[in-house]
């Protein structure tokens, strides 16, 4: 699968003209989970080193992966718009799934200060007696009180010399470790995670990116003029309606032209939906839109009591058609053969420069995270992790 990734890309280059150069790595991709009592994790997804994608929670395991290594600096992104820094103070395990415990800073608040060293205050002598002024005469001062001994000099504190640093670990260029937060190598976060149950219902996911060198970020969001947005959903709901009939047609058995031309005729009823959303990105800064619908469909009137649940993704061509790069449909007693889709954000996970979609993905055997590049035809898979 990578090593086609030069071929799936050709069709990227040639519509939107020189791909900018993209950063060598090592480039790591998390994502953080944001509690509501103010704990902050960080799980891996993947890292790229050279163009090739690795397992983040693998790469470099030992002792801990390098993702996920005490002083790791992320920034956390939604839709290409920082959030906020996430700094690595705990890697641990729960479960044997690494995941990182940290501090989280929201973006436009200040660090707290530390280490600041002790100044002797400057007391202003509000005692000494008062000057007499006549006119234009200089004022006679009385003599100067004796002023009290200086206190003696604070002993200075030695610092610790600074650890030692892998220059090749994943930092982000904005960020700087914090030795101090070093504690034990391992943490057993597997009694954190059943007494966090409840929490993670309203746990906040943000993806991250830790990278040294790497492009500054940019927004992915596309711009909609008025009416657009409705317009947009208008059609991809259509072109969603068109692709569950597609998929749930059975070949009908014709033995005549004359029932053949009754069967084209005849014209399978529009799908219903619910639960519909719809994201839209600019993924290359070509004002050419990608778009992301998930919708759960109505069921139909035959005793089934729940829906299937859908993704598309499409993009616009030169006349403003819809062509569909993606098409999944599921349920839950068919994970086994469809996982199901779930769309996260649009990142940029090579560091060209251009956003990526990042799904989840979840089958039957469990969930992983996958990333796809939006091409002309379709979406390219750059890395899809296992459960």
């Amino acid at each position: 699968m990578l090593g086609s990734l030069p071929l799936a890309a050709q069709g990227t280059i040639a519509q939107y003209g020189r791909r900018p150069a993209a950063s060598k790595g090592p480039r790591a991709l998390g994502l953080i989970q944001l509690f509501p009592n103010g704990k902050a994790h960080l799980i891996p997804v993947a890292i790229t080193v050279d163009g090739k994608f690795f397992d983040a929670g693998n790469y470099k395991g030992s002792p801990v992966p390098m993702a996920l290594d005490f002083g790791v600096v992320y920034e956390g992104l939604r839709t290409g718009v920082s959030q906020g820094i996430f700094t690595i103070t705990q890697p641990g395990q729960a479960g044997h799934v690494w995941i990182a415990e940290g501090t989280w800073l929201p973006a436009g608040t200040k660090a707290p200060e530390k280490g600041k060293k002790y100044e002797t205050p400057k007391i202003e002598d509000k005692d000494a007696p008062p000057r007499l002024h006549r006119g234009d005469a200089k004022p006679v001062e009385a003599p100067p009180a004796e002023k009290p001994a200086p206190p003696a000099p604070a002993a200075k504190v030695q610092e610790p010399p600074a650890p030692f640093e892998d220059p090749n670990r994943p930092i982000l260029r904005r960020g700087k470790p914090d030795p101090a937060t070093r504690r034990e190598l391992v943490k057993n976060f597997d009694e954190e995670a059943k007494s966090d149950k409840e929490a993670m219902k309203s746990v906040q996911i943000i993806p991250a990116i830790s990278d040294a060198a790497g492009p500054d970020p940019r927004p992915y969001n596309f711009d909609l003029r008025g009416g657009e947005e409705a317009g947009y959903r208008t059609k991809m709901l259509e072109l969603a309606s068109a692709e569950v009939a597609k998929a749930n047609a059975a070949p009908p058995e014709i033995s005549s032209a004359k029932s053949r031309k009754t069967a084209s005729a005849r014209k399978p009823p529009a799908t219903s939906f619910n639960d519909v959303h719809l994201r839209i990105f600019d993924l290359s800064n070509s004002n050419d839109p990608v778009l992301i619908l998930s919708a759960k469909t109505r069921p139909q009137a035959t005793g089934s009591t729940e829906g299937e649940e859908i993704t598309l993704v499409a993009r616009t061509n030169l006349d403003g058609d819809l062509r569909r790069l993606y098409f999944a449909h599921t349920d839950a007693h068919h994970l086994e053969i469809t996982p199901r889709m779930e769309l996260i954000d649009a990142i940029d996970a090579d560091g060209d420069g251009r956003g990526e979609l990042l799904f989840r993905r979840t089958s039957d055997t469990g969930s992983s995270y996958a990333i796809y590049r939006a091409n002309a035809d379709r979406l390219w898979p750059l890395y899809e992790g296992t459960p």
